[in-house]
Order: C-alpha cells, then sequence, then structure tokens
C-alpha cells in the first residue's frame, strides 16, 4: 500500500505507522477465518460498518483496498480454489463498507 501509486488515497487515510491497524486486521482476521476470536476479546464485536462510519469509502476507495488483498492473496495463497473463495468474501465485505455514492 505504502509503495504502490494507486493504494495512496487508501494508505493516506490510515494513521502512521500502520502497527497497530495490521495488528487489529489479523486480529479481525483470526476469527473472520474461524479461528480464536482475537478481536472479539480485545475490542468487542466488530460492527465493521459502523467502526467504518467516519470514513468516507466510495467505490473508488472500495476498489484500492481490494487491489491490495488481491495482491496479498496472489503472493500468500498457493491454493487456487481457496485464494478465489478468499478474494470473493473479501470483495462482498468491502463491498458492505461503501458509505459514499
Amino acid at each position: 500500500m505504502a509503495s504502490d501509486e494507486y493504494a495512496k488515497p487508501l494508505y493516506d487515510m490510515h494513521p502512521q505507522p500502520l502497527d497497530r491497524i495490521r495488528q487489529v486486521f489479523f486480529e479481525f482476521l483470526s476469527g473472520w477465518l474461524g479461528g480464536p476470536d482475537l478481536f472479539v476479546e480485545k475490542h468487542g464485536h466488530p460492527m465493521l460498518r459502523k467502526r467504518h462510519m467516519p470514513f468516507p469509502i466510495d467505490q473508488d476507495l472500495r476498489d484500492q483496498w481490494m487491489y491490495c488483498m488481491n495482491k496479498t492473496l496472489d503472493i500468500e495463497i498457493d491454493n487456487p480454489v481457496l485464494r478465489e473463495g478468499l478474494r470473493q468474501s473479501l470483495a462482498q465485505l468491502a463491498s458492505h463498507m461503501i458509505n459514499q455514492h
């Protein structure tokens, strides 16, 4: 995200450094993917849309986030069936976050 011009608007809206954001995202993904509910234990119910409401998220920002997620999936997930399943689930999640039309 930091080194990619396409994702710069997404990067710029996050507080720096990204260490805390990365940790919270890891905690969320742990529970979302069926592992320990680390996010819920620390922060309560995710209520993702409500938590993201202060940030203007439009289709372009959603697409930037998916661009980053797709790059990561392509690098990290070897199994094509798993990769595509995660891609579809993340795309639904990303679309749900849109709050600006």
